[in-house]
């Protein structure tokens, strides 16, 4: 395995909604506080679980700035400073500097299906606009356009791109990546049930949506994989799979909110186009939480 330039668990971290459907700054708060005591390494704050697409600039960087004086001092906080507009991401990463974020992810451009020149112009010019590290994230189901691995090849030669978010499902894709890319660069899973098999052929870990559940596990489980236990890995891997799959019923992060709800505390609706998840998903992820805490 190469470094792990952000820790083995990486949370996507909702944004909470209260019930006019406002950002709940003081449930990221409490939440991101949350996680880092149960598994998380670090916050992926503003990400597509966090339902970037539907905040405005304002509200991510008040996200960015709730999170860091929440956690800064204890666990990692990536801001998800990255957009379709090339100049707006280079904007938000400076800002996201400004207020103390320890990194960025830059998603890929989606819609209009950039070429790969185009797609490592854009993420050199994030890479360009701070000192931060860079977290890449792939992910051509939502965005129609992959990352190929000789653009990730490239892209690993710049010293402030660190790491992909590899969310391609595809283990050969991952092995050619791992096998093109500069020893520095490190790939982390996008995918809660590809994490294991990632991590057995050179993965350093997660970013997981299921770790606002079992973040402990998955943080036994990494440790494990990274000691090469793959065997002990396996057991709870195998334990989480079904929460994993209940996960992704529907559309992330509705399963993710209805859970919440009931489990932890209010966390709201997701916002329109999303909406609330139906009963009988909320019902199969319970099931699905209380078999995995229960093995």
């Amino acid at each position: 395995m190469s470094t792990q330039p952000f820790g083995s668990v990486l949370t996507a971290m909702i944004t909470p909604f209260d019930q006019a459907g406002q950002v709940d700054y003081q449930a990221a708060w409490d939440l991101a506080r949350h996680l880092v005591s149960h598994g998380s390494d670090g916050l992926v704050v503003c990400g597509t679980t966090g339902e970037s697409p539907t905040l405005t600039k304002d509200e991510k960087l008040a996200m960015f700035k709730t999170v860091v004086e929440a956690v800064g001092d204890r666990a990692i906080v990536i801001a998800g400073s990255g957009t379709y507009n090339t100049a707006e991401s280079v904007e938000t990463t400076r800002q996201a500097a400004d207020l103390g974020c320890h990194g960025v992810m830059a998603v890929t451009p989606y819609y209009n299906k950039p070429p790969q020149e185009g797609l490592y112009q854009h993420f050199t010019a994030v890479a360009d606009a701070s000192d931060l590290p860079v977290l890449v994230y792939n992910i051509p189901g939502r965005t129609s356009r992959l990352i190929e691995v000789d653009t990730l090849a490239r892209l690993s030669r710049h010293e402030r791109i660190v790491a992909t978010k590899d969310a391609v499902e595809d283990v050969e894709f991952t092995r050619r990546t791992l096998d093109a890319v500069s020893e520095t660069f490190a790939v982390y899973s996008g995918q809660d049930s590809f994490t294991l098999p990632l991590m057995e052929i050179g993965a350093v870990g997660i970013v997981s949506v299921a770790s606002h559940l079992v973040g402990d596990q998955i943080q036994e489980m990494t440790a494990a994989a990274r000691d090469k236990d793959y065997d002990a890995a396996r057991v709870i891997h195998d334990r989480l799979l079904p929460l994993f799959e209940a996960l992704f019923v529907e559309p992330n992060p509705m399963p993710l909110k209805g859970a919440l709800n009931e489990v932890w505390r209010p966390m709201g609706d997701p916002r329109l186009p999303l909406i609330p998840p139906r009963a009988e998903t909320v019902a199969a992820l319970l099931r699905a939480l209380e078999a995995a805490q229960a093995a």
